[in-house]
């Protein structure tokens, strides 16, 4: 029963970064009020604390909750995929594919360059989603925590860092979805648990070794 309800935790988080997704890309050109308006996704994921893949890769080995990254992984999947499919169905969906087609650009090629260029980019956006999520647990000032959630979401977002659930909202509605989107999407997942975990790991160690 626990899983399904990773599951469903990571189905609502799915959503809520659909929904994010929809609003950057109602911003059309206006990036910055796009990647500010993105952080309505994270800010109520952390509200309801719901497990978003990205939230919970960087913490995983300290709370040794691997099946609860997984189950959530998969939850966040269908909920994106979820809410595009529904937007698919909308009068929305033309403007919504053509601002998403962009985002394909390098992601369907087998190319070794835009492979590493996932990667590297995938790890920055873990690295920074780690951050936002430490942030909320080190800093006792509710504001100093939802500050630093927006500045690292807003970092990420103009950035261009590739966050792997967000990715799968834009490939839904991009209609990209096929085999060669496969390997792409699993190196951003990779991506992301380098840049959170790694992350982790440095941080732990300055904790441990700084303070004495």
């Amino acid at each position: 029963m626990k899983y399904l309800n990773y599951v469903l935790s990571g189905f609502v988080a799915g959503i809520l970064i659909a929904f994010a997704g929809t609003i950057y890309f109602m911003c059309g050109d206006n990036h910055v009020v796009g990647a500010l308006l993105f952080t309505f996704g994270l800010f109520m994921i952390m509200v309801l604390g719901c497990n978003l893949y990205t939230g919970k890769i960087g913490y995983m080995i300290e709370n040794k909750n691997y099946l609860e990254v997984l189950f959530s992984l998969i939850g966040n999947l269908f909920g994106t995929v979820f809410i595009g499919l529904l937007l698919n169905l909308t009068k929305y969906k033309d403007y919504l594919y053509i601002h998403a087609l962009p985002k394909m650009e390098g992601k369907t090629d087998f190319d070794i360059n835009s492979l590493i260029s996932i990667l590297v980019l995938s790890i920055f956006c873990g690295a920074l989603m780690f951050l936002a999520y430490a942030a909320r647990k080190k800093l006792e000032d509710k504001l100093g925590q939802y500050i630093a959630l927006f500045l690292c979401v807003m970092v990420f977002i103009l950035c261009g860092f590739e966050h792997s659930i967000a990715n799968m909202y834009y490939i839904t509605v991009a209609h990209a979805w096929s085999f060669t989107i496969i390997i792409p999407l699993i190196v951003m997942i990779v991506g992301n648990a380098i840049g959170g975990i790694g992350t982790w790991a440095i941080t732990t160690y300055l904790d441990k070794n700084m303070n004495h």
